[in-house]
């Protein structure tokens, strides 16, 4: 079973281009009750778009992020999500005490992967490398 991280879930929501089709290649393979996404990765796409929101210097602007944020929130709606519960806050904490050196928010969605038994998938192997016991794939590549 799988975990979409953050940047996946961008290529998707992006639809184009040939990391997409790849991407979209090898999830079709996969039963779709077998892929997930997080609720972190949903707060880190909600806060972007409220983000933007805030900042909207336009009516055009306000309304365009608004429609994007409405989005976001139908596309997590028709998805499996995986949460971030006390076996992921307590694989977070662990490996919080080891002081490694991942973002909170990565390392959050790396402790749901591991709690749930999941491969992440993802293309940031650079950060997440450091994540003892995890386990990942980039399925963006060809």
């Amino acid at each position: 079973m799988f975990l979409l991280d953050t940047d996946h879930v961008s290529v998707l929501q992006r639809a184009t281009g040939h990391s997409f089709e790849q991407l979209i290649r090898r999830l079709q393979s996969v039963p779709e009750e077998n892929v997930f996404l997080s609720i972190v990765t949903f707060h880190e796409r909600f806060r972007g778009w409220t983000s933007l929101i805030a900042k909207a210097k336009t009516d055009a602007s306000v309304v365009l992020a608004y429609q994007r944020l409405r989005e976001t929130l139908q596309e997590f709606s028709d998805v499996q999500l995986a949460d971030f519960d006390d076996a992921a806050a307590k694989v977070f904490a662990s490996y919080r005490s080891q002081k490694i050196r991942i973002g909170t928010m990565d390392l959050r969605i790396a402790s749901i992967a591991i709690a749930n038994d999941l491969t992440l998938l993802t293309r940031n192997t650079v950060d997440f490398v450091r994540v003892p016991n995890l386990r990942f794939e980039d399925w963006t590549a060809a």
